[in-house]
C-alpha cells in the first residue's frame, strides 16, 4: 500500500468574500497565493490562503457561496479546522484575535498541546495549534503578523462519523493512516512522518451534517505525482470509495471520493504549484482563470465583486 503525505489544503465554504479576506489574509495574516474562481461554478471565487510560496500543507481554501444557508453540524462533516502556530504564541494570537472581535474561547489542552479554539466570521470553528511539526513553511514578509508568530500550515481536522469504524479502517488500510492517541471522546490519527493529523468522534446520535456557510467542503491528502495519485486511487476504489477521473486543476491534480462516512477527501498532487501561472511575488494580486476558462473572462469578471486586500496593520 501506497500512503498519502499528510494534508495538501482544506476547502470551506464561506460568506462576503471581502469579509473573508479581511479575516484570512488580514487578520490572521495568511497570504492570498491565488484568486480564482470555482471551476464548476465560475460566477464564485476560489480564494487560497497559505504560507508565502504556497507550499502543499499549507493551504486554507473557499467557496464565497453567500447565498447558502448556514450547515447543519452533524456527523459526515469535518467539524473544526486546525492551524498550526508557533509553540508560545497563544496569548499574542488571542489578543490579536478579541481585538478584531472574533469569537475566542479559551486555551485548552490537547495531547500535551496548547489549543486556542475560535470562530470566524462565517461560523466555522477555527483551532490554533501551538506546535512545530516537520513542514515547509516560509514566511510572508507582507503579512501584517510578524514572522515568529504567523500561521505555519494545516495541522489538522476533526470529523464527526456516525459509524467510526468503517471510516478508520478506510482510513488505515487505503491511505496509511495509524493511531496516535484518544483524548476527551476523539481518536487521532496520522501518516508517518507527515504533517495532517485526524480526530474522530463517532457520534450516532446526531443528525446527517450538510454543508453551508462556515462547513468544510473538503479535505485534500497529499501525492507526490501522477503515478502516486493513481495507486491510491486504485486503493481507495478496492476499498469501495467511488472515485472521479483525474481532474486537471491547473496548479495540481485532484481525485474526488467519499471516505464510508460521508466526508469528500480529495487527492492532490504536489504539483506544479501556484506559481506556474504567476510571478512567485505577485501572488493572489490578479485574477487567475483556469485556460477552459479564459474566453469567458470578461463576464466572469462583471459578476465577481471586487477585492481589496487589508492594509498591514502589526
Amino acid at each position: 500500500m501506497r500512503p498519502v503525505n499528510g494534508l495538501h489544503h482544506i476547502t470551506a465554504i464561506s460568506g462576503n468574500a471581502q469579509e473573508n479576506v479581511d479575516f484570512y489574509a488580514g487578520v490572521l495574516g495568511m497570504r492570498l497565493v491565488k484568486k480564482s474562481v470555482n471551476q464548476d461554478d465560475p460566477g464564485t471565487y476560489h480564494l487560497f490562503y497559505a504560507d508565502a510560496e504556497g507550499h502543499p500543507g499549507t493551504d486554507l481554501t473557499f467557496f464565497p457561496w453567500e447565498q447558502m444557508a448556514p450547515p447543519t453540524i452533524g456527523h459526515g462533516l469535518a467539524a473544526e479546522v486546525q492551524l498550526e502556530v508557533p509553540v508560545g504564541s497563544l496569548v499574542f494570537w488571542g489578543e490579536r484575535l478579541e481585538r478584531y472581535g472574533a469569537t475566542v474561547s479559551r486555551i485548552e489542552r490537547r495531547l500535551g498541546h496548547d489549543v486556542l479554539p475560535l470562530v470566524d466570521p462565517h461560523g466555522m470553528r477555527v483551532a490554533l495549534v501551538a506546535d512545530e511539526t516537520r513542514r515547509a513553511f516560509e514566511p510572508w514578509r507582507g503579512s501584517a503578523v510578524p514572522v515568529e508568530r504567523q500561521v505555519r500550515g494545516l495541522y489538522g481536522a476533526r470529523l464527526w462519523e456516525r459509524d467510526a469504524a468503517a471510516t478508520v479502517a478506510f482510513m488505515q488500510t487505503r491511505m496509511g493512516f495509524e493511531k496516535l492517541a484518544e483524548y476527551d471522546g476523539w481518536t487521532r490519527y496520522s501518516v508517518r512522518e507527515a504533517a495532517g493529523v485526524v480526530d474522530i468522534r463517532e457520534t450516532p446520535s446526531e443528525r446527517r451534517g450538510r454543508w453551508g456557510i462556515g462547513a468544510v467542503h473538503h479535505l485534500a491528502w497529499r501525492v507526490d505525482d501522477d503515478a502516486h495519485q493513481l495507486a491510491v486511487r486504485e486503493q481507495v476504489e478496492e476499498g469501495g470509495a467511488n472515485a472521479t477521473p483525474v481532474i486537471d486543476r491547473f496548479w495540481f491534480k485532484s481525485v474526488y471520493f467519499k471516505e464510508p462516512g460521508g466526508v469528500l477527501f480529495e487527492l492532490a498532487t504536489d504539483g506544479p504549484g501556484f506559481a506556474v501561472d504567476e510571478d512567485p511575488a505577485h501572488l493572489g494580486e490578479s485574477l487567475v482563470l483556469p485556460p477552459f476558462l479564459e474566453p469567458q473572462r470578461e463576464r466572469i469578471e462583471a459578476v465577481l465583486p471586487a477585492l481589496t486586500l487589508p492594509t498591514i496593520d502589526r
